[in-house]
């Protein structure tokens, strides 16, 4: 690890992994490879060079023609396994790296709200109403976490997605006792995966 200073309150954290410089030039090698099939097949034209993705590696032979600098495929090997993090937080150095390892956890959980929750469109204009509608999906959010800590401690088969889907056609009567009058309740007949569900939530909820 090594850390460079910026300015008074920032630096820059540059970190080196053998796993990641393995991953950096399987995808350099690939990128190259689709490269040298685009010009095989006469694809790429002039306007195909630009640093966009793997197209820096490409460069004009005269007015004619389009060939790979593979000199600079080369020079880029440096940079396997190398990232840097630029932070101005007052957490240590292992502290930034450790939480940025973590951002895939609230990527996957903004998605999430704005497809599964649909927590977006919000249709009010309140505050306290907007407050209620974030907290409710938030709430939500909890709900389908724990959910899915549970399966995986059950290592059960069944995704989360399929999981709620059998939970919408899942039916409980309830009826009062003619003669009693106590009133009692009974789910309607399960599927196998529905059975499977009920007696997973009924261990922890």
């Amino acid at each position: 690890m090594m850390v460079i200073k910026k300015s008074s309150n920032t630096r820059l954290i540059v970190t080196y992994a053998n796993k990641r410089a393995a991953k950096d030039e399987h995808n350099r090698k690939r990128g190259l490879q689709r490269l040298e099939k685009q010009i095989k097949s006469g694809k790429l034209t002039k306007s195909s060079i630009n640093n966009k993705g793997y197209n820096k590696y490409l460069k004009l032979d005269g007015e004619i023609s389009i060939e790979i600098d593979y000199e600079k495929f080369k020079q880029d090997s440096a940079w396997d396994g190398l990232k840097g993090y630029i932070t101005n937080t007052k957490l240590s150095d292992k502290e930034v790296v450790e939480n940025y390892k973590n951002l895939w956890h609230i990527e996957k959980a903004f998605r999430m709200s704005k497809t599964d929750l649909r927590i977006r469109p919000v249709y009010h204009r309140l505050r306290h109403r907007i407050e209620a509608h974030i907290c409710i999906t938030f709430t939500a959010y909890c709900i389908y976490k724990e959910l899915e800590r549970v399966l995986y401690k059950e290592k059960s088969r069944l995704s989360l997605r399929k999981v709620v889907e059998s939970t919408h056609n899942m039916y409980e009567i309830t009826y009062t006792l003619p003669e009693s009058k106590h009133t009692k309740s009974k789910l309607l007949k399960m599927s196998d995966e529905q059975a499977e569900v009920y007696q997973i939530i009924g261990k922890f909820f």
